[in-house]
């Protein structure tokens, strides 16, 4: 087990998933639970800053407008914070399987990530499955997370977000991550990485 500088045991990192411009030009987008996202969000990612902790944003570059490249849109949220430790950008659900992300939090000697971003169920849960699966620790913050309703393809019932979050954490728990609280963040932050 790596330490980092001030011997803690377990260093961790921030990552923030597809937090882009692109979401806000679909369909679907819904300001409904962006105000509390936003603020829990940008609580953790101060908290990180001011303890050193590296924040790693990770936009999604897709085939299709908004997330193409040429559409302007794969950019950050204008309320992120700019100047992360380093950003990467996928073509996949998770955040490793075509970017440099597991290579540096290794070089960087991270241990445990938390996990924020949209989607929820998509690249949020993508990401924490594949983490885990390498090796990783993972705290999968569900309410720095956002997501938006979706529609069964045969039943056509309609799962609100708070469902959605629900089942995501019912399958990530104790499997795949642990399943915290910004507060929870904080307080491990404390005690690992201040």
């Amino acid at each position: 087990m790596s330490a980092d500088s001030l011997g803690n045991s377990t260093r961790s990192a921030l990552i923030v998933i597809d937090v882009q411009e692109s979401f806000r030009q679909m369909p679907f987008w819904s300001e409904t639970d962006l105000p509390a996202f936003k603020a829990a969000l940008l609580a953790l990612d101060d908290a990180c800053r001011a303890r050193a902790v590296p924040v790693v944003h990770v936009f999604h570059i897709g085939q299709a407008n908004p997330f193409t490249e040429e559409s302007g849109a794969v950019r950050a949220l204008d309320w992120l914070p700019g100047s992360p430790d380093v950003t990467f950008f996928k073509h996949t659900h998770n955040a490793f399987s075509d970017t440099g992300l597991d290579l540096w939090l290794r070089r960087h000697g991270v241990e445990r990530l938390m996990i924020t971003g949209i989607r929820t169920e998509q690249c949020c849960e993508t990401t924490t499955r594949v983490g885990s699966d390498i090796g990783y620790q993972v705290d999968f913050v569900s309410d720095a997370t956002l997501t938006f309703p979706m529609t069964h393809a045969r039943s056509g019932r309609v799962y609100s977000s708070e469902e959605i979050k629900a089942h995501t954490e019912l399958v990530l728990a104790g499997r795949f991550a642990r399943i915290a609280s910004v507060a929870d963040c904080l307080a491990s932050l404390g005690a690992r990485d201040a």
